[in-house]
């Protein structure tokens, strides 16, 4: 009787350590993904409003990383009377002729045509916000303008790559 419950006690200490070991594993395996998806996507929050300005001008991201971009236009104005959006602009591209170009873009939203972008937003009338997501460039200085006609000189900035 006595070898009977000996061995008992063992079996249900095992089952235990089995099973506290299964859960230490989920644990664990719940951790990296959630590490795996933080070390791959970076959310971004852009805000623009009336004054023609965005509330950042610099953002850092690191290459390769998947980035969620929010932008939020918080003023009252018609995007026919102060729109905005955020482009992206390829490394050297010059920023006055892109903006020169993109003022007479109006009916593609101040995009021109060609491939100085690499990535936009909509055009925004007040309260409204967009939202896109890229795969971060190699490493560099990027700049980010509003395309909208006269905007660009006050609304833009740098996106620094890692």
């Amino acid at each position: 009787m006595k070898n009977y419950l000996f061995t008992c006690l063992i079996a249900v200490l095992l089952i235990g350590c089995a099973e506290s070991k299964s859960s230490l594993k989920k644990s664990e395996n719940s951790k990296t993904e959630k590490k795996s998806k933080e070390n791959f996507e970076t959310e971004l929050v852009l805000n623009s409003d009336d004054t023609m300005r965005f509330d950042k001008n610099m953002l850092l991201v690191q290459a390769g990383k998947k980035i969620t971009l929010t932008l939020n236009h918080n003023g009252k104005f018609d995007k026919s009377v102060m729109g905005h959006n955020f482009v992206l602009l390829k490394e050297g591209v010059e920023v006055s002729s892109f903006a020169q170009r993109a003022a007479s873009a109006r009916d593609s939203e101040y995009i021109p045509e060609g491939d100085d972008v690499i990535v936009h937003t909509k055009m925004l009338g007040g309260g409204e916000s967009d939202k896109i997501s890229f795969i971060a460039p190699n490493k560099g200085f990027y700049t980010f303008i509003c395309s909208f006609p006269g905007h660009w000189g006050l609304m833009k900035g740098k996106l620094i790559v890692k």
